[in-house]
């Protein structure tokens, strides 16, 4: 078996071609990515990610997948039910705290059953970006509120849902997303605010949270910070921020990059990410020649980048003993799923 480097991939259908699989066994990705276009039936969901995992020989490498519930949700009916987004978790903490805690914790622990009978082990979820007026709605209802306090406890309570499902939990987009006026798979953004108003808005779900295991870095620029790139290749907000205001020892992966808020060739955005202290590249959309360029400047994960790793994989298992139908029907209460 070949050493882990330090990037998630994804790939291009739903069955791995010749040229895919000879790759990933040569570069020995840590993890892969899920996407719609990766998806049709059980069996082959199973099968796909079986074959990811015999291709760099460790059945412990991670399967990621973005299961957030409304607009982003690759798993659909009838291989999982439909969820609502967080904006609708949020209105029922509105309206009664309990049970909008219990309902976001009931989120994350049907996503577990959902994503284990497919062998799926990460979700990208909880979303702790708290968007603000006039925001780009590229994260609007993926949000739980614009209450910073609500979205720490929402997005704890469905933190600690998943892992209760034995699924790794990736809190996104460290330092937070919710003030870009623009949707950074398209553009870059640029905050202006003052670093304190940052401190005492964005940042604040983020450092309730810095316990949990995995977090997924904002391609927007902080100009108060760094007015010079993204916090995802930022050395500044990685070590400053994200790292020291926030005190996050977890595994910091990045966004995906190829999305075309950053610059520059594959190869350059790689380096820049794992030179300004990211531990994990993430590249979703399977495209070969993009990902042999970023291959060529990944290394080896070592150092404390594989010890987080290790800590991350550690929160993955078979899950609690739960009653499934009866956690459903508690959750039917509060919303009505179409299957």
């Amino acid at each position: 078996m070949s050493e882990s480097k330090a990037f998630i991939l994804g790939c291009s259908g739903q069955t791995l071609l010749r040229e895919e699989i000879r790759f990933y066994r040569g570069e020995c990705p840590w993890g892969f990515i899920l996407f719609a276009r990766n998806i049709s039936e059980p069996e082959q969901i199973r099968d796909l990610v079986a074959g990811l995992r015999d291709c760099v020989g460790r059945e412990d490498a991670p399967i990621f997948i973005d299961q957030e519930g409304g607009r982003v949700q690759r798993l659909r009916p009838p291989l999982a039910p439909n969820y609502p987004p967080a904006a609708a978790i949020g209105e029922i903490y509105q309206r009664d705290h309990e049970a909008g805690l219990r309902a976001a914790w009931l989120h994350g622990r049907l996503h577990g059953f959902d994503l284990a009978r497919y062998g799926v082990t990460a979700d990208c979820l909880p979303v702790l970006d708290v968007p603000v007026e006039n925001a780009s709605d590229v994260i609007g209802e993926r949000a739980y509120g614009r209450d910073p306090e609500v979205v720490a406890r929402l997005g704890r309570a469905a933190a600690e849902g998943l892992m209760a499902g034995g699924v790794l939990p990736v809190m996104k987009h460290i330092p937070g997303h919710g003030r870009a006026l623009v949707d950074t798979h398209f553009e870059l953004p640029t905050v202006h605010e003052p670093l304190e108003q940052l401190r005492q808005h964005d940042f604040i779900p983020f450092r309730a949270l810095n316990d949990l295991p995995a977090a997924m870095t904002a391609h927007v620029v902080f100009d108060a910070i760094d007015p010079k790139g993204p916090a995802t290749t930022s050395a500044k907000v990685v070590a400053d921020i994200i790292r020291g205001e926030i005190g996050f020892d977890g595994l910091l992966m990045s966004d995906d990059i190829s999305m075309k808020a950053l610059a520059g060739d594959f190869s350059d955005r790689a380096a820049v990410i794992l030179n300004a202290g990211v531990d994990i590249v993430l590249h979703c959309n399977g495209v070969m020649e993009e990902m042999r360029a970023i291959a060529s400047k990944v290394k080896a994960l070592e150092g404390e980048a594989a010890k987080r790793a290790e800590r991350a994989l550690s929160v993955i298992g078979a899950g609690h003993k739960d009653s499934e139908d009866e956690l459903r029907a508690e959750f039917a209460q509060y919303f009505a799923i179409m299957a």
